[in-house]
């Protein structure tokens, strides 16, 4: 028979309730910092893209158009890239601001056709040079740059993100600048 006393005893609901409630409280402590990870990771992906994009708009512009043809050396972009990526254009081997961005995943396309450009002024020397073109715009772009998941194989709880298809947890994070040159 089941005794009554102990059917009506409270001791321990206290622990029982903690033991039902802690596994949603634990999803919503690791799930929000997650959240703050990712929101982070994007901004820093975003500053490096507009760092990037500020960097290639201080490039003279003769060294990326001449007229309406593209001349933006090798070098030139790979300074780009590894400024976007790093922070940095000395030290090749300084680590990425987002872990894992390759630069591979980093793109710089000058467009010297330019017809979409509204012309301020800024440009009078350039027009001068090259009669009836516009400034030169430069796009830094980072694609499916990989999210570094703050908590590894934790993250594969979060079975409703997909991704690119292949891997539901491989988010792949993308920001894009554009810049009118400005460096005459």
């Amino acid at each position: 028979m089941i005794d009554r006393h102990a059917l009506k005893s409270e001791k321990g609901s206290a622990a029982v309730e903690f033991a039902l409630t802690l596994p949603m409280m634990l999803i919503l402590l690791f799930g929000g910092m997650e959240a703050g990870h990712f929101v982070w990771t994007q901004h820093k992906l975003s500053e490096a893209v507009r760092d990037g994009a500020r960097y290639a708009a201080r490039i003279p512009t003769n060294s990326v158009c001449e007229g309406t043809t593209e001349v933006l050396s090798q070098g030139i972009r790979d300074d780009i890239i590894l400024l976007t990526r790093t922070g940095q254009v000395i030290n090749a081997a300084a680590q990425p601001k987002v872990p894992g961005w390759s630069a591979a995943q980093v793109t710089v396309e000058p467009n010297c056709d330019n017809t979409e450009f509204v012309d301020t002024g800024l440009y009078a020397e350039y027009s001068a040079i090259y009669p009836g073109a516009k400034g030169p715009v430069l796009v830094v772009s980072a694609n499916d740059v990989a999210y570094p998941w703050m908590f590894g194989m934790l993250g594969s709880l979060m079975s409703g993100i997909s991704g690119n298809g292949t891997d539901p947890l491989d988010i792949g994070l993308s920001a894009t600048s554009v810049s009118p040159g400005i460096g005459l």
